[in-house]
Formats: C-alpha cells, structure tokens, sequence
C-alpha cells in the first residue's frame, strides 16, 4: 500500500536569506534517492524517511543548490518574460502594473533593464540571461514598480520592499558590476 509523504519531523528545515520556504517530505517507499523542485514559493525535497536531521540538512543544502544551478541555465523568450511580468505584477502589486510589453534587448550595457511608463514597455538587458531567476524576476519588479511611481523617490523603494529578494538580487547585480571592473590577470605562458 502506498505511503503517504510525510512532512520532516525538523521544525524548521534549512533556509538560505532570500529564498523561498523549504517542505521536506519524508517516504518510507523512498530508499535512496533525494529529489527536488519548486511548488509557487515553495521548494519541496523529497527524502527517504529513514535519514537523520543532519543527512536531511546536507541534502536539502545540496538539492537548493542544483536546483539554482538549473534555473540559472534557463533562458526566458520574450513570451516568458511577460508572463513572468504579469505574474510578479499580481504576486506584489496586486496586478495594478500592466505593461504593454516586456522584452529583452541587445542595446543596454549600462542598464539592467528600462521601463516607458507613458508607453507601458519594459525592456531588460540581453546581459541578465543566465543569471539566477530571483536577479531576473527582481528586475522586472523593479522595472514593473516604475509603472506605478516613475522616479526612485521614498514611494518606487517602499513598493520593491513588497519583492522579499530585493537586497540579495541588489547584492549580486553589484558583484558583476564589481567583477567586472578588475583587473584581468595575465594568463599563463602556452594557454
């Protein structure tokens, strides 16, 4: 008969800052393997229910970490994008930011994304694909915020406190920013 998946008996499973929740189901069919994906917010990890709390630890560490490992390879069309934009619209903004459209461009390499509120158009740049998803869904609530308030006065920041990955996705942006402005390092004779 089958089991049921059990919730881990841990009370609170391991969360990194700026993550979605972590739900560990344990199974006693399961001997072995440990998978994972994502539910809405919510990232489940699927364990076998004879591990300890250190071994379901270590795993939940290890599956979060292939699992933003996939997501960063991803590339968004256009078509994603603004569904994407739509749903964080509705997730943080109660769908008040309607863009007409919302596209990557090849043009910005200053910028990491721009918004025309009077024409409702987002654009991000081409340089955001490949980074971690909550970097690119932070630009878009970003560029989405700028529908609602144009400037970046005390009302456009309180708006983005609503995106719980502001501070974490600011803190990445500016380490490519940084990365890129050191020095290159002489490769070695014969590479």
């Amino acid at each position: 008969m089958p089991a049921d998946p059990q919730r881990s008996p841990t009370s609170d499973p391991p969360r990194r800052p700026g993550t979605s929740a972590v739900e560990v189901r344990r199974s006693s069919r399961r001997n072995r393997t440990v998978s994972a994906y994502r539910e809405g917010d919510r990232t489940v990890v699927l364990i076998p229910a004879r591990m300890s709390e250190a071994e379901e630890r270590r795993w939940v560490n290890v599956m979060l970490d292939k699992l933003a490992a996939q997501e960063s390879k991803r590339i968004l069309g256009d078509a994603e994008l603004a569904e994407r934009a739509e749903r964080l619209s509705a997730q943080y903004f109660d769908g008040r930011a309607r863009p007409t459209s919302v596209r990557w461009v090849t043009n910005q390499n200053t910028r990491w994304g721009s918004c025309t509120p009077v024409e409702g158009s987002i654009r991000l740049s081409h340089r955001l694909q490949g980074m971690p998803e909550y970097v690119v869904d932070y630009v878009l609530v970003h560029e989405l915020a700028h529908l609602l308030v144009p400037g970046h006065g005390p009302r456009f920041w309180r708006l983005l406190e609503a995106y719980p990955r502001t501070e974490r996705a600011r803190g990445y942006l500016e380490g490519v920013v940084a990365a890129g402005r050191l020095p290159h390092l002489p490769t070695a004779r014969g590479e």
